[in-house]
């Protein structure tokens, strides 16, 4: 099946169980997977798509945008053009283009500026923070679907890598919200108190994370 939307045409592919209800995603090649039980039909499906376009429209969009950071040299909020010299000898950023030597070069700067950066921002906040809290090992891995981990068993704190693509704010966002959680182990009214005292601006690094 295909639907189209925004004049554009989506391949619609169905998965049908036992499922008591429908559900809609939309995978990284934009196609709309919808699981359904086996007695719905092709028509009741495309009327639930239908009604929820809106939904689907913003999932659309958050794995177009997904796929441009990771198409595009993003770093710290920013795209760069990344231009190859052999002959360079140090590399150097000038306006929207970082000349370098070569891609090891690139690879081998960005880990020292994100352990840098990360335990920088990370201390400073830990620093910041007034109630009675341990301080946990930092440590930073690559994570498909979260951006930070607190982990009180083994008394670690994890940062996504892939956040040196994104803003300062939003790395200072993550960081205070796993420190939040040695306070709060939650996501009460109390934990986005402690978030919201850190970092007023929490709401708006959120909706650009989650794009």
């Amino acid at each position: 099946m295909i639907y189209e939307l925004d004049g554009k045409e989506y391949p619609v592919i169905v998965e049908k169980k036992k499922n008591k209800n429908t559900y809609i995603r939309v995978k990284e090649d934009q196609r709309i997977l919808v699981t359904t039980h086996y007695l719905v039909t092709n028509r009741q499906i495309m009327d639930l798509i239908t009604r929820n376009e809106n939904a689907i429209r913003k999932m659309i969009q958050k794995r177009v945008n997904k796929q441009e950071r990771n198409e595009k040299f993003y770093y710290l909020g920013s795209i760069y053009d990344i231009i190859i010299v052999p002959t360079l000898e140090e590399m150097d950023i000038v306006g929207d283009k970082i000349y370098v030597k070569s891609e090891k070069e690139l690879e081998r700067f960005i880990d020292r500026k994100r352990k840098a950066l990360f335990r920088e921002h990370y201390e400073m906040y830990h620093n910041r923070f007034q109630e009675p809290i341990p301080m946990p090992t930092l440590k930073i891995r690559t994570m498909k679907t979260r951006w930070g981990v607190c982990n009180k068993k083994s008394n670690t704190i994890t940062l996504n890598a892939n956040l040196i693509k994104y803003s300062i704010e939003c790395l200072d966002y993550v960081i205070v919200h796993e420190l939040a959680h040695l306070v709060y182990f939650d996501h009460s009214k109390n934990f986005w108190n402690v978030v919201a005292k850190y970092f007023p601006e929490y709401k708006k690094c959120r909706r650009e994370l989650k794009d």
